[in-house]
């Protein structure tokens, strides 16, 4: 193994987690030189699958974070041990790419903070759809250009017809949550960024499983523990109100387009594509357009658009990632914006349990 390379170790083998070798795979500068899943023999069993023959396989977090010459981890758990392995690889002295949702709940997003500012390390969440194209443009136009001047209604979109997930997504002990966290944690991260990213202030969410739970629908009804859909009125700061709905499963084609409207131009991101399993926002777009007025009328302005593999997303993200370690460099993603993304999703949970608006916790530390 060479010591001229940036040494990773890979915290979870399952599926995302060959996004992240792929990804890696494809680095000169980069050598994968462990692994460790606590299924046992699933983390030799993927490096192995990966020609990472001489890369250390272990059968849990802790023993991975015992050495001294790993540079950085990709966690790719589930969700409720993202907290617990970047806790413990950020006190071990290793930056930290951290598959979405950054948690489940805020207090364990602040512990990933508190331990990110302790180890003097970064922690990039894994949010590829930031690499997009027109994601960015979205936001230079926003952002940057201000293009419709004040924002003051951001409408998110998209939500699946039929796609529920198996495995440790439906499960409460190790999703947490479900189709708020797992596709919904995107739609946030798109809405929240392309207006700069905003206090939360408040939360009024509902969140069902008339889907996961009815057999009709779904063949593991019987472990079905997390929602199936989710929709939250959510006030940010600067008066800005954001309209969140996302879905695993439902009666419609789309829980409709993103809106950003503004005080001197609104905007309109369309969803790439009506299906079954489409409705993620993960870097892909439609039809986007500018509504404005020009000389006095009534004016609608495509936006150009440009075409992306989402692949080539996901390698940007760890790229990113790989380049501000090397170099020193701030988080690509950080958690100082994240943590906000985290607070809704929160806010959300409490919210539908509570069954009436709540304040977002911890705004001083937010």
């Amino acid at each position: 193994m060479s010591k001229d390379k940036l040494r990773i170790g890979i915290i979870g083998c399952g599926g995302i987690a060959h996004a992240h070798a792929n990804a890696y795979k494809s680095f000169d500068d980069v050598e994968v030189v462990a692994g460790a899943d606590i299924v046992p023999g699933k983390a030799r069993k993927f490096l192995d699958r990966f020609d990472w023959t001489d890369a250390d396989a272990y059968d849990s977090t802790e023993e991975l974070c015992e050495r001294d010459d790993i540079d950085a981890v990709s966690i790719c758990t589930y969700n409720s041990q993202h907290a617990v392995c970047a806790v413990a690889a950020l006190n071990a002295g290793m930056h930290v790419l951290l598959e979405k949702p950054m948690s489940v709940t805020i207090e364990q997003g602040l512990e990933i903070m508190a331990a990110e500012k302790a180890s003097g390390k970064i922690v990039s969440i894994g949010f590829q759809p930031r690499y997009g194209a027109n994601y960015q443009m979205v936001r230079n136009l926003i952002v940057d250009e201000k293009a419709l001047g004040d924002v003051y209604y951001v409408q998110t979109g998209g939500g699946r017809r039929r796609g529920i997930p198996g495995g440790t997504f439906i499960s409460k002990e190790k999703a947490g949550v479900g189709a708020l966290a797992d596709i919904g944690c995107y739609a946030l991260d798109f809405a929240l960024n392309s207006i700069g990213y905003p206090k939360p202030l408040t939360v009024s969410a509902v969140k069902y499983d008339h889907f996961g739970k009815n057999p009709k629908y779904f063949g593991d009804y019987k472990n079905f523990e997390v929602d199936d859909f989710s929709a939250a009125f959510i006030r940010l700061e600067g008066g800005i109100t954001l309209d969140f709905r996302m879905s695993w499963a439902m009666h419609m084609d789309t829980a409709g387009d993103f809106l950003f409207l503004g005080k001197d131009a609104g905007l309109k991101v369309k969803q790439p594509n009506i299906g079954a399993w489409s409705g993620a926002w993960d870097g892909t777009v439609g039809d986007i357009t500018l509504f404005h007025d020009l000389y006095g009328k009534l004016t609608q302005t495509p936006v150009p658009i440009e075409t992306q593999e989402k692949g080539n997303l996901f390698q940007s993200k760890v790229r990113a990632f790989v380049d501000a370690v090397l170099t020193k460099g701030e988080a690509p993603i950080p958690t100082s914006q994240i943590i906000r993304n985290q607070a809704i999703i929160d806010g959300i949970i409490r919210s539908s349990e509570c069954g009436h608006e709540v304040e977002v916790k911890y705004l001083d530390k937010i």
